[in-house]
């Protein structure tokens, strides 16, 4: 039976790998005034209260398209409540955080750069490629920071494996494999609504299918796709993709929401094996576990807890705060990466056999 051994957190923690920006405003800097657009319930659950505790990010105004409802999120956060027009004509407000169904992301997006905001919105940062490249030269043009609030890509825990990969303990990299899939939604849920930019692939296939160009690099190519559509609208339910990147390695992404829940990815080669558990969706205090297997032991790398959520907005106010897209030459990776991935999700669409089920 292969030996076990953990190695302590700092080991790993310590190294730097390709990672993303991780921005601090600065001690004296004044916080990046946000304007959020949308009252969904994941804004007044998770991203409104971080953002209001969060000293690098102030929360002005919400709007939203019911005045009860955004009534109700103005007084829980102390804030105005505004229609959401009237909300991108205030001058006191730098940014805007959009968490409107999926449909509608590339239509505001645009309409907050127009207004001269930066723009932090949900993923997917469109419906399509096409729609991702008309709002990333938008932002271009206007010199105005634009991404996608990707939590998970602002967790340490994957510079981590970054560091493994850097330092050849994997030996010549094989295989990618990363599933992000959930239990059944409540039936009214917008996620289960075509129109609305519902189905799989755009809620939960684009995790693995980032993770998979964030640790193995551009140019990854879809090789075929499957996916359970149900039977009265055509909406994807889960799915599975076969990609390759342009080094010969293979990769297999897995996605639903029709499963018990899971999120992970693991990375195989010549010489080992890395596995993350809790890849996409870790809780603030939640302590990462790398497990690295080689042929004659098992090594356990346990990291620090990170809180994702709030150094997703910590690095977007701080690219705000250096003064835009044109400061930092390493935003244009975060425009590009959003592209890539709505080339990726079209891919599979377009590859996909589909089996029907009842749903």
């Amino acid at each position: 039976m292969p030996a076990q051994r953990t190695t302590p957190p700092q080991q790993l923690s310590a190294r730097t790998g390709p990672s993303l920006d991780r921005g601090d405003t600065g001690a004296g800097k004044k916080p990046v005034r946000f304007g959020a657009l949308g009252t969904s319930s994941f804004g007044w659950r998770r991203v409104l209260p971080a953002m209001s505790d969060c000293p690098e990010t102030e929360l002005v105004a919400v709007g939203g398209r019911s005045p009860e409802r955004t009534q109700r999120f103005a007084d829980r956060f102390g804030c105005t409540a505004a229609t959401t027009e009237a909300l991108l004509e205030r001058d006191d407000i730098d940014a805007v955080y959009i968490s409107l169904p999926p449909s509608l992301h590339g239509e505001w997006a645009a309409r907050a750069l127009h207004a001269g905001k930066h723009v932090l919105v949900e993923k997917p940062i469109a419906t399509t490629a096409d729609e991702a490249r008309a709002v990333v030269a938008l932002a271009e043009d206007r010199d105005l920071v634009l991404r996608e609030n990707f939590m998970f890509l602002h967790h340490p825990q994957h510079d981590a494996v970054a560091a493994l990969i850097a330092e050849g303990r994997l030996g010549g990299l094989r295989s990618f494999r990363g599933a992000f899939c959930f239990p059944p939604l409540p039936a009214q849920d917008i996620r289960y609504v075509p129109e609305l930019g519902g189905g799989a692939l755009l809620d939960a296939g684009v995790y693995p299918l980032r993770a998979a160009a964030m640790l193995l690099g551009p140019g990854l190519r879809v090789a075929g796709a499957t996916t359970r559509v149900r039977r009265s609208d055509g909406l994807d339910l889960s799915g599975q993709a076969l990609l390759v990147s342009p080094s010969g390695v293979l990769a297999s992404v897995e996605f639903g929401f029709e499963h018990a829940y899971g999120s992970f990815y693991s990375l195989w080669g010549a010489g080992a094996k890395v596995t993350v558990d809790r890849a996409f969706t870790p809780p603030a205090g939640y302590q990462p576990v790398l497990v690295l297997e080689e042929q004659d032991h098992v090594e356990k790398f346990t990291l620090p807890a990170a809180d994702q959520l709030s150094r997703s907005l910590a690095g977007f106010a701080a690219a705000v705060t250096a003064g835009g897209a044109a400061a930092d030459p390493g935003e244009a990776r975060w425009r590009q990466d959003a592209i890539a991935t709505m080339e990726l999700v079209d891919a599979v669409r377009a590859q996909a056999v589909p089996v029907t089920v009842e749903g």
